[in-house]
């Protein structure tokens, strides 16, 4: 009964990942032999492009790296006014669409900058985008890994005469280098395969892989050179994520160890460290998000855009999309968590779509599907691809933790199995859903790349209208881009909220 019960769970998710990601990477193995591959990497073009790519991803992991080694620090050592409201906002740069977080970068540096203008064409709009949303991600991983230090150590160190530095050294980066090992394999991931803020932050010179992957596809139609890339952009993105997986076995938070309670500013270094995160924060994090709405306040009668019966279609269908795919991947989030309760080795493929580019996703799907190439059931089950995994995430971590004795009470008063889980499980897993629900609204909500290849015009969503509007001249275009941004990113800090409610519940609870 229960290898029955084991089967019929793995059919639907397993099937659908076969689907979605094997079958279409497998058709893509079809496109270049070896010849091919020489052609392709002898092309300088397509070198350079590959180098930009990976010396952008490794810039960006050291920044992020350097930078968030103060800033969790002070979060997790240091008390001061606001600090509980900054462990929250941090997750907000996250849940923004790369293309906002794009044009947040554009409204400080662009052509019409409000900080410094005119640096549109340079490498450095890409790197600061790729700090802007990934510096959240490295500060709650070396935050993480702070609170996993006992604070009897430290104690212990303290009382042995070490100083500030010495406890540092000797007790907290050796528990904090397995989360920053993650956090940094998780930045490079993001960086790599970025497409968003590579294609309007890069440009032509600039441009990294994926863009290169796009552009030979919608452009050029050539297919067999970006089979070639894809395949290079699976195996690199491949060792990352597999290689956050692996740390990721080694960073389970332990609930019995007692964290150190932040202190007070004793002394002046410790008050030029809180200015300096504070600071930091400010500067790469808050300052896109404000640069929009800045620009936003300034469009004057380019608001007249959200009349406009195209972005009325543009917001339904963002929704109606988002709708459809929340659907399909809680279905597909949940049955995947149970599935990996019973079977460890599916635990190892929970992370398979975020090792997986939208783009290649993409492009391996319009090769295997053609017929369905611009059908509504493949665009949401896209859609649905890049989201579930949140929700699996989650379910499993809160799954997890549910103490055994839970179930074993139920199951000691009759309780049958099924009503073990209706009554007693769901409505504890039911936090943690909501949790990974939110987040993958937030990756549907903001959806670029995939959408660029499998919708129709008639289709077209906020992220591609924002898009189209940046691709035609005038200020006034450029305007209601703007305008069309800050509502994006008022959706984006929607699905913020419902997370942070969520959070503070469960906190309750």
């Amino acid at each position: 009964m229960r290898l029955l019960s084991t089967l019929l769970l793995a059919l639907i998710p397993l099937a659908f990942l076969g689907v979605m990601v094997a079958a279409p990477l497998w058709a893509l193995a079809d496109y270049g032999g070896s010849a091919q591959w020489r052609e392709t990497l002898a092309d300088p073009y397509i070198r350079e492009r590959i180098v930009w790519t990976l010396t952008q991803a490794l810039i960006s992991c050291l920044l992020t790296f350097l930078l968030s080694l103060p800033i969790a620090w002070t979060l997790a050592r240091i008390e001061f006014r606001g600090r509980r409201l900054i462990l929250r906002l941090l997750m907000l740069p996250f849940v923004m669409p790369t293309l906002v977080a794009a044009m947040g970068v554009l409204a400080l540096f662009g052509a019409r900058g409000l900080l410094l203008p005119g640096w549109q064409d340079t490498p450095y709009l890409l790197l600061y985008g790729n700090v802007f949303f990934n510096l959240p991600v490295m500060v709650r991983a070396a935050y993480q890994g702070l609170q996993q230090v006992p604070a009897h150590r430290l104690q212990a160190a303290q009382t042995l005469g070490a100083g500030g530095w010495q406890r540092w050294r000797h007790v907290e980066w050796p528990a904090l280098r397995p989360w920053l090992a993650g956090g940094a394999s998780l930045v490079f991931l993001y960086c790599f395969s970025g497409f968003g803020l590579a294609l309007l932050l890069g440009g032509n010179r600039y441009a990294t892989v994926e863009v290169a992957i796009y552009r030979l596809i919608a452009v050029e139609l050539n297919i067999e050179q970006a089979a070639v890339l894809v395949w290079l952009v699976l195996a690199i993105t491949g060792l990352a994520g597999g290689a956050y997986a692996l740390i990721s076995r080694r960073t389970v938070s332990a609930a019995s160890v007692q964290a150190a309670v932040p202190q007070p500013c004793r002394n002046l270094p410790q008050r030029l460290l809180l200015s300096c995160s504070l600071l930091l924060l400010t500067l790469c994090c808050a300052l896109p998000l404000a640069a929009i709405a800045a620009q936003a306040a300034m469009a004057g009668a380019s608001w007249r855009v959200l009349a406009a019966p195209e972005t009325l279609a543009a917001l339904w269908n963002t929704l109606r999309f988002t709708g459809g795919a929340m659907l399909a991947a809680s279905l597909l989030g949940i049955l995947h968590a149970a599935l990996a309760r019973r079977l460890p080795w599916v635990r190892g493929i929970t992370f398979l779509p975020f090792m997986v580019s939208p783009v290649c996703v993409a492009f391996g799907v319009l090769l295997l599907y053609p017929e369905w190439s611009a059908s509504l059931p493949l665009l949401i089950a896209t859609y649905a691809l890049l989201a579930y995994p949140f929700i699996t995430k989650d379910l499993l971590a809160a799954w997890d933790a549910l103490p055994a004795s839970y179930t074993a009470a139920a199951r000691s008063m009759g309780a049958g199995r099924f009503q073990t889980g209706i009554y007693v499980t769901a409505p504890l897993l039911l936090p943690a859903l909501r949790r990974g629900l939110t987040l993958a609204a937030a990756t549907c909500i903001g959806e670029f790349a995939a959408t660029l290849f499998l919708s129709r015009p008639e289709w077209q969503t906020l992220t591609t209208l924002i898009y189209h509007h940046l691709g035609l001249p005038g200020a006034d275009n450029r305007d209601q881009a703007m305008v069309l941004s800050f509502v994006l990113m008022t959706l984006a800090l929607a699905v913020f909220l419902l997370l942070d409610a969520a959070e503070k519940k469960t906190a309750r609870l």
